[in-house]
């Protein structure tokens, strides 16, 4: 089955005639997104180009732990074929909303303040945080509280993403922050000297590591101020395409955790250490 990316087609047209898409929704809503994809055999999720999260590979193909494990149940849910949207993590829900993709496969987190916006599935996965840094770490930066304790370090951290906010939790002034707008651009900061460090999970941050020089990750750790940090991601929806996330995340219960999905996510460094231990609706509620 092919799930490569349709740049030259389907996502060419959706950026151009964006617009006119939007303007149509009113004389389509009799027909719900479920029906329209299953109809159609595709559906379109927006990805950040996060490894290990979601990425394109060179080739062009859409993969990593969110993309994967989207496939595998929209095929259940009978659409068998999915188109990728590359767009900025800040832009992520801003283009679900706008109707650019239908629904967000980029593994991002389930926060209170994300859920007053979108509906979450419930979480596919769950995990700490850690720091890239130079090689050897010459400033023996270990968490958010180091760069708390001196006010002469930099820390890179995603536009859009948690980072931020367990920046602030930890005490670290804003102008220590170097906001950024994807992982390539974070790599670059530490590389370059601009920032002594940039946050990410740990995941993420072992694939930077891996696949860049000059660079390392620290130990992976799991409270900010006292409070865990583990993240919990999802997949994201419109509130009102209630349908798709009903028939997605009936799926999805099932799936998580079985011999299928770990085999499915392992190569992505995903696996039963990964597996959620919350629930959306008490992520949603800030627990």
């Amino acid at each position: 089955m092919n799930h490569t990316i349709r740049f030259t087609r389907r996502l060419v047209i959706a950026a151009i005639a964006g617009a006119a898409a939007i303007a149509a929704t009113g004389a389509a809503h009799a027909q719900s997104t479920l029906e329209k994809a299953k109809e159609n055999g595709y559906i379109r999720v927006g990805f950040a180009n996060e490894a290990p999260y979601g990425y394109a590979t060179p080739s062009g193909e859409l993969t990593g732990e969110a993309p994967e494990v989207a496939k595998a149940i929209l095929a259940k849910m009978g659409i068998p074929e999915v188109d990728g949207v590359l767009t900025e993590f800040g832009s992520l829900i801003p283009g679900l909303q706008a109707g650019r993709f239908d629904i967000i496969a980029a593994g991002m987190f389930i926060t209170p303040k994300r859920c007053e916006q979108v509906q979450f599935s419930e979480p596919s996965y769950g995990i700490g945080q850690a720091f890239l840094v130079k090689q050897g770490n010459p400033e023996g930066i270990k968490d958010y509280s180091s760069i708390a304790d001196n006010g002469d370090l930099k820390l890179a951290v995603m536009a859009g993403a948690v980072e931020a906010g367990y920046a602030k939790d930890a005490g670290i002034d804003q102008s220590q922050l170097v906001i950024l707008p994807d992982q390539a651009s974070l790599v670059k900061a530490v590389q370059a000297g601009r920032a002594n460090a940039a946050a990410l999970t740990a995941n993420s941050i072992a694939n930077m590591a891996e696949k860049n020089d000059g660079v390392e990750s620290t130990e992976p750790f799991g409270e900010v101020a006292g409070k865990s940090v583990k993240g919990h991601g999802g997949f994201a929806f419109r509130k009102e395409d209630k349908a798709l996330y009903e028939a997605f995340n009936a799926e999805l219960k099932t799936f998580v955790g079985s011999e299928e999905h770990i085999a499915l996510v392992t190569p992505f460094g995903f696996g039963k250490g990964y597996l959620p231990n919350k629930t959306t609706e008490e992520l949603c509620a800030g627990e």
